[in-house]
């Protein structure tokens, strides 16, 4: 293994801390009263500031100009993976916990698996393995949300004598159950927006100043979503220095894992980079059970440990596709040269 695949390990093992700890601190902030869609103003503007300078002062080849097709296509990306996407998840991680949200991320690669085949992007061959393999990983992620919202059980962790165990008597159940399935609509929102991705990028393929514009577009939709949901001005008070300090932090974890993630991907493959998905889950029910106490259930644990295995489950199924894929097209573009016999793959069959 070479110098750069460690790098490349130890970043995507650094974002998934630095998204743990965005879910931990944004709970923590969401617990001293603070309006959840502040949180989230505060944060995209933060990481539009960090991310300006670098975008506004380039020149070159790779600057792209920023036309009326492009602007309204930025716009859509913006409400569908920033605005709609974030909201909803932090609304969720104010109702839920801090381990229900981690998990419901993992249902990304499913959904966008559903909403890729619904389209016409994916396709289905039955008899093999690989599309069996996706079809079961879909169908325990799924499973595994349903478990997480609906079967909660006995606690095993930070349980207190005297608490009433069943909790669906409680009425903090409905609180929960709302917090899940807002987790849920933002996991779906995220599987869009990956899907809106392909269209806007080879419309827009300066990536860092599409990101860039994304913040800044989000951070102006999520307050005007604000000033008509909560029109009182006091919602966007922070409060203490740990609300301060949590919106600064969540602003610049979005700067650097966007580019830690992209150096990734560009070096290891998209799917390197999803491998390291649950780590944050695990990572966050570790933390949230020793500082913040919070209550791990049976039922979360085998819902989260469900939706864990259903992604690597598809994970591999898209593998399989990704090198079956690689392998038709070497077949298709190793042609033998007509005086040595050899194969001559400097140059391109199909441009």
């Amino acid at each position: 293994m070479s110098w750069q695949d460690h790098i490349t390990t130890l970043s995507m093992i650094a974002c998934q801390f630095m998204y743990a700890a965005v879910i931990l601190v944004g709970k923590k902030a969401l617990s001293q009263d603070m309006s959840s869609m502040a949180f989230v103003v505060y944060r995209q503007f933060v990481a539009f500031l960090l991310l300006a300078p670098f975008v506004f002062t380039r020149r070159g080849p790779n600057a792209c100009c920023m036309g009326w097709k492009n602007f309204w296509l930025i716009f859509l990306l913006s409400l569908v993976g920033s605005t709609l996407n974030m909201n909803l998840y932090f609304g969720g991680l104010n109702l839920a916990s801090s381990t229900a949200a981690s998990a419901m991320g993992n249902l990304v690669p499913a959904i966008t698996f559903i909403m890729a085949y619904t389209i016409g992007l994916e396709k289905l061959n039955l008899p093999s393995a690989r599309s069996v393999a996706k079809i079961i990983g879909t169908v325990l992620c799924v499973s595994g949300a349903v478990a997480i919202a609906l079967l909660k059980g006995p606690k095993l962790l930070n349980d207190e004598i005297g608490e009433i165990r069943d909790t669906f008597l409680q009425g903090v159940h409905n609180q929960w159950l709302l917090g899940c399935l807002l987790l849920f609509g933002s996991a779906c929102a995220w599987s869009l927006w990956l899907i809106l991705q392909v269209p806007v990028s080879n419309s827009y393929p300066d990536h860092l100043s599409l990101t860039a514009w994304m913040c800044l577009m989000a951070a102006v939709q999520s307050g005007v979503l604000m000033l008509i949901v909560e029109p009182n001005m006091k919602a966007w008070k922070l409060n203490s220095s740990l609300q301060i300090f949590c919106c600064f932090f969540a602003g610049v974890a979005s700067a650097a894992t966007f580019f830690l993630q992209a150096w990734c991907i560009q070096r290891r493959g998209p799917l390197f980079s999803a491998m390291f998905q649950p780590l944050a889950t695990v990572i966050v029910t570790l933390f949230a059970c020793i500082f913040q106490h919070e209550e791990l259930y049976l039922g979360s644990s085998i819902g989260s440990l469900a939706v864990i295995m259903g992604l690597y489950i598809v994970l591999w199924g898209k593998a399989k596709d990704v090198k079956g894929e690689t392998s038709q097209t070497t077949l298709y573009t190793e042609v033998p040269d007509n005086e040595s016999g050899t194969t001559d793959l400097k140059e391109p069959l199909l441009p």
